[in-house]
C-alpha cells in the first residue's frame, strides 16, 4: 500500500480524507501542533518529509476566513514550502493539493466549468488558491515532482466550519426548534452552487493517490449540478423536519464574497477520465448526514431539490 502523509488532517476536509485513506493506505497524519505548515520553517518540514518517506503527500491545510495576507500564507507560501521539501526529501512522491472552485471567479450562468476555462478569481481567497495551484502545476511540468490539484467545489457534510452558511442554518434550525420558533431569518443571495458531499471529496483524494497523472494536473471535484442557495436552505430545513418560514434577514459578514459569483457548477469529465471517479451521494444524502451529525434524525420524508 502507498505510504501517505496527510497534512491538515484536523480540518473539516482533512478529517474525512483521513478516515478514507486510513482504510486503504499506510497513513501518517501529524497534528497541527506537530506540523503547522504556516509556522514551520523549510528545514524542519524537509526533515519531517524525510522521516516519513511518503509515496504521496496530501495537503488539505488552509483557511476560509481571514485577510489577503492570511490566505497567501495559508495557501501560497505553504504550497511553495511543500514543493521544496518534497522535491528534496521525497522526490519520487506525488503531491496532492486541495484547491478551490473560487479559483475560477465568475463564469457564465448555466456553464459547467471545465479545468481549462480561464481562471479569474474575484476574491483574495480565490486568488491565493489559484497562485498555489499554479505553483503545483509548474513544479509538475518542470519534472521537480509529481503533482495534482483537486479543485474542490462546495463541500458539505458533518463538521463543517461554523462560518459556513449551511452550518449557520443548521444551528439556527436547532435553536428555532428548541425555542419553539415558527420561522428563522437569514440573508440569502440569488446564487447557485455545486455542493459536493465531503465523503465524495475524500474518495476523490483516494483515487488521486492511485491514478496516472499526465499533463492534466488540475481536476474538478464537485457534484456536477448547481442548486439554488434558497432551495438548498429549504431542503436542509425539510431534512431537519422544520416546517417554518425562512424569511429575509441579516447577511453574514462573508456574504459579499459569495454574491460576487452568482453561478458555479463543475464539469466532471476530466475527473471521470483521470481519476476514474464520480460522486456517489446526492444533495439530500449530504444534508441528512450534516443534520444527523448533531444527533437529530429527520422527522418526515424529504423531497429532492431541483438542480439549477
Amino acid at each position: 500500500m502507498n505510504r501517505v502523509l496527510l497534512l491538515g488532517a484536523g480540518g473539516f476536509l482533512g478529517r474525512h480524507i483521513g478516515a478514507v485513506l486510513a482504510g486503504h493506505t499506510v497513513l501518517r497524519s501529524p497534528t497541527r501542533a506537530q506540523c503547522d505548515l504556516v509556522r514551520m520553517e523549510l528545514p524542519e518540514l524537509t526533515a519531517l518529509v524525510a522521516r516519513e518517506r511518503p509515496d504521496v503527500v496530501v495537503s488539505a491545510a488552509g483557511r476560509i476566513v481571514g485577510s489577503g495576507l492570511d490566505f497567501v500564507r495559508a495557501h501560497v507560501v505553504t504550497t511553495a514550502k511543500l514543493i521544496e521539501a518534497v522535491s528534496v526529501a521525497a522526490p519520487g512522491a506525488r503531491l496532492i493539493r486541495i484547491g478551490s472552485a473560487a479559483e475560477y471567479g465568475v463564469v457564465p450562468y448555466g456553464l459547467a466549468v471545465g479545468e481549462d476555462h480561464p481562471a479569474a478569481p474575484v476574491s483574495e481567497y480565490g486568488l491565493s488558491h489559484l497562485a498555489a495551484t499554479r505553483l503545483a502545476q509548474l513544479a509538475g511540468d518542470a519534472g521537480r515532482l509529481d503533482t495534482i490539484v483537486l479543485r474542490v467545489f462546495n463541500p458539505v457534510g458533518p463538521g463543517m466550519p461554523a462560518g459556513n452558511m449551511l452550518a449557520r442554518v443548521t444551528a439556527m434550525v436547532r435553536a428555532a426548534a428548541a425555542g419553539g420558533a415558527g420561522d428563522i431569518a437569514l440573508g440569502l443571495h440569488d446564487t447557485y452552487r455545486d455542493l459536493v458531499d465531503v465523503r465524495d471529496v475524500a474518495a476523490a483524494v483516494l483515487a488521486a493517490t492511485r491514478c496516472a497523472v499526465g499533463a492534466e494536473r488540475v481536476v474538478n471535484v464537485g457534484s456536477g449540478r448547481a442548486a439554488a442557495t434558497r432551495d438548498v436552505v429549504r431542503l436542509l430545513a425539510d431534512v431537519a423536519g422544520f416546517p417554518g418560514e425562512i424569511r429575509p434577514g441579516t447577511f453574514a459578514p462573508d456574504a459579499t464574497r459569495s454574491a460576487a459569483v452568482p453561478w458555479m457548477c463543475a464539469d466532471l469529465d476530466r475527473a471521470r477520465r483521470v481519476l476514474g471517479w464520480a460522486p456517489a451521494y446526492d444533495l439530500t444524502d449530504s444534508l441528512r448526514a450534516l443534520w444527523r451529525a448533531g444527533g437529530a434524525p429527520p422527522t418526515r420524508p424529504v423531497a429532492g431539490v431541483a438542480a439549477g
